[in-house]
């Protein structure tokens, strides 16, 4: 039997599950909001084309209205300055979209400390746990800020939300071979990323080295801390910054 064949298999025999980690992506799904004098992206919204009507009898469809950043999206290394001679979205290898991954969690602390931020010696405790980040995967940083992401202003938090320390994205970006962040905020920097230095740093470091971020993930509470392959699918935008994108997980199934 064939690798594939085996997978296909595992999948439909229950051995295998796929555990969806992408937001909704609705008219209220929270957009990060920048303050003047900078311009903000537009919210998610349909305009309705036709439906079953006069103007399409048969058939009904939407034209989109959304920002390459809004809900659950890839950040391209071209999104950031650092990165301005990097990848488009478009140009992100598939390699580096379908790849392994692994789950810290630092709930605990974040419940404590909405400001929370992870420093590099976390990182380094959890792979005395459980063995090193995966060469060319994904750190996903699962804080249970997805349990807010339903209430826009719970979510936004007026700026304190949780994230990566300025030393850590460094040594992410400089020092560990892994392809991207994730995370379940609005974006892959904390809310008092502006005052850190440099200001945003996982957008400064991480994609000025070529790497990419990922956010506004759920159900990371469902993952394993090891044993993931991750399925990352963003519309292949040419040009583009990013995209909105559906994420899906593979483990292995419990018992």
């Amino acid at each position: 039997m064939s690798v594939l064949a085996e997978l296909l298999g595992a999948i439909n025999g229950g051995r295998v599950d796929l555990v969806d980690l992408t937001a909704p992506l609705t008219d209220k799904t929270p957009v990060l909001a920048l303050p003047e004098p900078f311009k903000n992206t537009l919210p998610f919204q349909l305009e309705l084309i036709s439906r079953y009507d006069a103007d399409g009898p048969a058939w009904y469809w939407n034209n989109i209205h959304t920002g390459e950043h809004t809900g659950t999206h890839l950040d391209a290394p071209i999104h950031w300055v650092t990165g301005r001679d990097g990848l488009d979205v478009s140009q992100v290898p598939l390699s580096s979209l379908i790849a392994p991954a692994v789950v810290l969690d630092a709930t605990a602390r974040v419940r404590e400390n909405p400001d929370f931020l992870l420093e590099r010696n976390d990182i380094q405790e959890w792979q005395r746990v459980n063995g090193p980040l995966p060469d060319g995967g994904w750190l996903l940083y699962r804080t249970g800020w997805d349990e807010r992401s339903d209430n826009s202003a719970d979510f936004l938090n007026s700026g304190h939300t949780p994230g990566i320390s300025a030393e850590c994205a460094r040594w992410l970006a400089e020092e560990t071979a892994i392809v991207g962040l994730g995370v379940e905020t609005v974006g892959t920097d904390a809310g008092q990323a502006p005052n850190l230095d440099p200001a945003f740093p996982c957008h400064h470091r991480l994609l000025g080295a070529g790497k990419l971020g990922l956010t506004q993930l759920r159900n990371l509470d469902r993952l394993p801390a090891t044993g993931i392959a991750l399925a990352v699918l963003p519309l292949p935008i040419v040009g583009g910054s990013g995209s909105p994108a559906r994420v899906v997980a593979l483990i292995d199934a419990e018992g």
